[in-house]
């Protein structure tokens, strides 16, 4: 898999975001053109995008901004967890606790509570950009 790709509506605010949870940004782009529209199966495409990256440089996020076409909500505007579609995006944290801290002035919200997972994991659902489910794991023994 080469990335995920997540639509925004503040491209600067998840950038924010994703930076402050340890991604490493590594490019913005325009995209337009009759490629960009053959290849999402829209027309007129504008959009703008920011290409980040994991510390270890393994896996990519990368965060869309559509101005043209206008991108839609989804419904409803805030799908719950168990939504069918793409459910989450999970991060490993070395402390879920000082994460969540650096998130919250960003708009995180925990959906629930931070658990224990059978001794090995902290785990917890946070509520980012756009209204995406962001997991965060902290192993822990």
């Amino acid at each position: 898999m080469d990335n995920v790709a997540i639509v925004v509506d503040d491209l600067d605010a998840a950038i924010a975001f994703f930076t402050e949870l340890g991604m490493e940004p590594e490019g913005r782009a325009r995209i337009e053109g009759v490629w960009a529209d053959r290849t999402v199966g829209l027309d007129g495409i504008r959009s703008e995008i920011a290409m980040m990256r994991t510390p270890d440089g393994h896996s990519k996020l990368e965060l869309t901004k559509y101005h043209h076409p206008a991108a839609r909500a989804a419904e409803p505007a805030v799908p719950p967890p168990n939504t069918l579609g793409l459910h989450r995006v999970m991060f490993a944290v070395d402390d879920i606790d000082a994460t969540i801290a650096r998130l919250r002035p960003h708009g995180a919200e925990l959906l629930g509570e931070v658990v224990q997972y059978e001794g090995v994991f902290r785990l917890c659902y946070l509520r980012g950009p756009a209204g995406i489910i962001v997991a965060l794991a902290e192993q822990i023994g």
